[in-house]
């Protein structure tokens, strides 16, 4: 057999020339070369088609890296140290992302599983970590070994990860139970401590057989359910194997053994076919997903590329692929595969097809009740084939004839539902403190002692809020609810009952023993959330039950989908489910509904939006009781009953630091309230106690050509809270209560809306936006504002401007008084009118309706109005002369006989002001009026609904 030799360059130094472990990978589509030393903290990406250029370099240990890992569409790179992190890159860029986990010794092995939602992490410690990549959440320890773990693999189906430490000891695990299914015992070499030497592992790509290094310098062959052992590969390697890894097609198998020679075996024919003398022991190859190529690399740091592994004569390691393990970077399966299930992950046990639900015994008494039609079938087409094959071809055949039931379809990358979470907690970080719940009334804090949490309660204000003792948490509690009144605590299943409990705890009662606890078997809490003088749990079977303060038990129903979490607020209950599957653009599909709990009535139903792609990450009420969610790409949607209840987004974090993330705590009507968390970091340290930082809300705008995106903000902000001020007080109203408090918000936002038009019309005027400027007068709510509108345009010199302005204000006066004559005329109270009736009603004239304004009650506005509280003013402040008012809008335009009329009805005028805030016009305010500066009244009163009267109130 010819001997061909492979070019090998310098990737890594050796320190001391001492044999390091190094590891290798390619991404899915063949670009790039993943390299790493346990003697070297850099991690190199290579460009393997110009090896001559610099390799990227990653740079983040503080100790050599031993194990690398890359998710399956090649996005996310994980990377495990001496320094005993696991850290998270973006792919091909490298950007850091974060640390998902420490160790207390050195890491030796990482493995992703086939979605990329989970890595195994696992090495000196003999435990083995399985961590959510998206939170970082440590889902399961899983313990067992007794020596270093040095290889981990995650089965290509989902059901189960095999693990292998120094000892020789190879462990399958069940993934839905964390349970051991085998424990094989010293079928491996024994190490030692030669980290340079590690035991590993490899399914093969179909998912039926576990590969192993025997102890007779061979490869051993497991089936995947019973653990059996199939048939051992046995050749020229003169000492044990250290390194194996199956082609893509899984047809060949490469070995690397500790006399330095590299192996390629035809599995079919169970011989080798070619091997290669290397001057140092290669310690990880890695077959090139497209192509006939095997990259190598060696314990002093040197890799190469092994082209033409196999003989153009036989088929290629990257044809004829399974179909259901091929990956286009996106889409970890074919998506015309009937077989595709679900992420392995314990976090996705409620998405797992049916077949990963089951227990493995039943899978293997399936498995072996092939029909007889198949079996005659498989015999009939392929006589000579080992049982190995024919096993695996009948379990096939089963799948497209439908004997196995209904099976998961097909699943995209990270296309899972979001697990349930409790707002305002951070994830359980073992040995550390955590928040149960981070709230704006202050926090629940947990950290475990000696076997047990210690849990403390601390308020914000601490000066009207009473001091809650700590208490020792005995239940293991994960999530938490805090309200002025008391707190709820909640923990998973847990023991042998699988028994899951709900405590409240009040602040202060009459009753000595007033805490109250509920247990369920079976059903676990997923949420929980506390209101005024009610406590609320969702659970696992998608139930919402309610209790009273007391701990009565007062409602239990269903809800339509999976729970993802929940928020209270005084009598109002928010609860946000899983309305289906996620689309196939990873998209949420998420439903919120509003419950009043004391009234026993549901207050709002709909989807919930979130950003592309992305997850919830907090949700509850404002500070004013606004429904709020805040997503992952930063966006923050308040609920607002405009154009029949729409989200409306309030916040971006793109348009912040971008090296910052935002854990959101609470808002108020203008800002929002976090802790500022420095990427890639997502949670904050519970120690020392995090400090909020405000950040004002700001709609998503486009660039305006007028460059007044800040006055543009304000407009519309004022805009949205003037609704729903309007909105509660029509609630209020409705329900015979006292509004007076909202009329006075009210009428201090239509005051700062007004200035803010104003400031448009300014920079409208400026940029030349003339019709814009126009529209906006129109808006404007005071007649002083108007006015004012007025003046800004002719000091800009813009007379056509002004008198279109005039014009309009000359209209809503008209139109104004026009309504207030009607409403009197309907409601029959006007005296003159009375006693004219005999003789019929004339249409009253232009000039006649102008004045007529000045003598009528205030009449009702077509744009929203607030009924002010009255206030009185002892002082020198004059109010509006109304007739003044009225005629100086008309100056020029009336005759002398209008005039005398005016002057007839003095007396008149003078009783309506008494009851009329006032306004001394100056000199402005003509003899023709009949009316002197000494004779107005100072009084106020009521805030008139009339718009223009509003400038009275000062």
């Amino acid at each position: 057999m010819k001997v061909r030799s492979v070019k090998l360059r310098e990737a890594h130094g050796a320190i001391g020339g001492r044999a390091s472990f190094c590891s290798v990978l390619w991404d899915q589509q063949a670009n790039h070369l993943v390299t790493a030393s346990s003697s070297d903290i850099a991690i190199c990406i290579h460009d393997p088609l110009s090896p001559s250029l610099s390799p990227k370099i990653l740079r983040h240990h503080r100790d050599g890296v031993t194990a690398l890992a890359l998710s399956p569409n090649s996005t996310c790179l994980a990377s495990g140290s001496i320094d005993r992190s696991v850290k998270l890159y973006k792919f091909p860029g490298g950007e850091f992302e974060r640390n998902i986990t420490r160790f207390t010794l050195p890491i030796r092995s990482l493995a992703f599983n086939k979605s990329g939602s989970m890595v195994a992490a696992a090495g000196d410690d003999e435990g083995i970590k399985l961590i959510n990549t998206f939170d970082g959440t440590i889902t399961r320890v899983l313990k067992g070994h007794k020596g270093s773990v040095t290889g981990l693999a995650f089965d290509p189906n989902g059901e189960y990860l095999a693990s292998m430490d120094s000892t020789g000891t190879v462990i399958l695990w069940e993934l839905q139970s964390g349970k051991i299914i085998h424990n094989l015992k010293g079928i491996t070499p024994d190490t030692g401590l030669d980290i340079s030497a590690v035991n590993v592992l490899c399914w093969s790509p179909d998912g039926e057989t576990l590969a192993v290094p025997g102890l007779k310098n061979d490869v051993v062959m497991y089936d995947r359910d019973t653990a059996e052992k199939l048939f051992s590969l046995r050749g020229d390697h003169l000492q044990p194997i250290c390194f194996l890894c199956w082609s893509p097609n899984g047809k060949y198998i490469a070995t690397s053994g500790l006399d330095r020679q590299v192996l390629i075996w035809d599995v079919d024919r169970k011989q080798d076919i070619d091997r290669q003398k290397f001057e140092e022991r290669v310690c990880c190859m890695a077959w090139k997903p497209t192509g006939n190529a095997l990259a190598v690399v060696d314990v002093m740091g040197k890799y190469g590329i092994w082209d033409n592994v196999i003989p153009s004569s036989m088929k290629s390691p990257s044809e004829d692929i399974p179909v259901k393990y091929k990956s286009n970077g996106v889409l970890l399966f074919d998506e015309e595969d009937p077989e595709n299930s679900a992420s392995g992950s314990f976090s996705d046990i409620g998405e797992n097809s049916n077949e990963e639900l089951e227990p493995p015994s039943r899978k293997r008494l399936r498995k072996q009740s092939l029909s007889e039609e198949n079996l005659i079938e498989e015999i009939e087409l392929h006589p000579k084939v080992d049982s190995l094959k024919k096993r695996n071809r009948s379990s096939k055949e089963n799948l497209d004839s439908g004997n196995m039931g209904f099976r998961g379809t097909m699943v995209t990358s990270k296309a899972k539902m979001q697990e349930a979470f409790q707002p305002g907690s951070i994830p359980v970080q073992p040995g550390k403190r955590r928040f149960l719940c981070y709230n704006m009334l202050g926090c629940i804090t947990s950290v475990e002692h000696d076997g047990y949490s210690h849990i403390e309660i601390d308020f914000h204000d601490t000066g009207s809020t009473p001091r809650v003792p700590s208490m020792t948490d005995h239940f293991g509690f994960t999530m938490a609810a805090l309200s002025e009144h008391g707190s709820v605590f909640a923990n998973p299943c847990k023991g042998e009952k699988n028994m899951s409990t709900l405590m409240y705890r009040p602040f202060s009662s009459w009753a000595n023993n007033s805490e109250w606890s509920m247990r369920f078997e079976g059903e676990e809490v997923k949420v929980v959330a506390l209101g005024a003088a009610w406590v609320a749990a969702v659970t696992s079977f998608n139930y919402l039950r309610i209790f009273s303060e007391s701990g009565l038990q007062k409602h239990v129903f269903s809800l339509d989908g999976p729970v993802l979490t929940a928020s209270g607020f005084i009598e109002k209950l928010a609860v946000v489910t899983h309305a289906s599957d996620c689309l196939s653009s990873n998209d949420q599909m998420l439903e919120f509904i509003v419950f009043n709990i004391p009234q026993g009535t549901r207050l709002l139903q709909g989807r919930l939006p979130i950003s592309p792609g992305s997850s919830l990450n907090w949700f509850g009420f404002s500070e004013e009781g606004q429904l709020c969610s805040y997503d992952s790409k930063g966006v923050l949607r308040s609920y607002t009953s405009q154009f029949g209840g729409r989200w409306v987004p309030l916040f971006s974090a793109s348009k912040e630091k971008s090296n910052e993330n935002y854990w959101v705590t609470g808002l108020n009507a203008s800002k929002l309230f976090c802790v500022v968390c420095k990427k890639p970091d997502h949670f904050p340290q519970v120690m020392p106690k995090p400090v909020l930082t405000p950040l004002s809300l700001s709609f998503p705008l486009a660039s305006s050509d007028l460059g007044s995106e800040t006055h543009e903000n304000e407009f519309m902000m004022n805009n949205l809270h003037l609704f729903e001020i309007q909105r509660r007080m029509e609630e209020m109203a409705s329900v015979g209560l006292d509004t007076t408090s909202l009329d006075d918000d009210a009428f201090n936002l239509e005051a700062a809306q007004d200035k803010c038009i104003l400031r448009l019309i300014a920079s409208c005027c400026n940029s030349d936006k003339l019709v814009r400027a126009t529209e906006l007068v129109k808006l404007l709510t005071l007649e002083k504002s108007m006015r004012g509108a007025i003046k800004l345009v002719t000091a800009l010199k813009l007379p056509n401007l002004a008198e279109r302005f005039s014009s309009i204000l000359e209209e809503r006066l008209l139109d104004e008084a026009k309504k207030a004559m009607e409403t009197n005329i309907k409601e029959n109270c006007v005296a003159p009118i009375k006693a004219d009736a005999h003789s019929g009603i004339k249409a009253p004239t232009r000039s006649e309706t102008l004045n007529a304004v000045t003598t009528m009650s205030s009449p009702k506005l077509s744009s929203p109005s607030f009924i002010r509280k009255e206030k009185t003013q002892e002082g020198g402040k004059a109010g509006i002369n109304r007739t003044a008012m009225v005629n100086e809008s008309m100056k020029g335009k009336q005759t002398g006989n209008e005039t005398s009329d005016k002057m007839g009805k003095v007396g008149d005028i003078r009783q309506v002001e008494q009851t009329h805030p006032s306004y001394d016009p100056s000199t402005k305010s003509s003899d023709k009026n009949g009316l002197n500066k000494s004779d107005t009244s100072l009084g106020q009163s009521n805030r008139p609904s009339n718009p223009f009267l509003k400038s009275t109130i000062k």
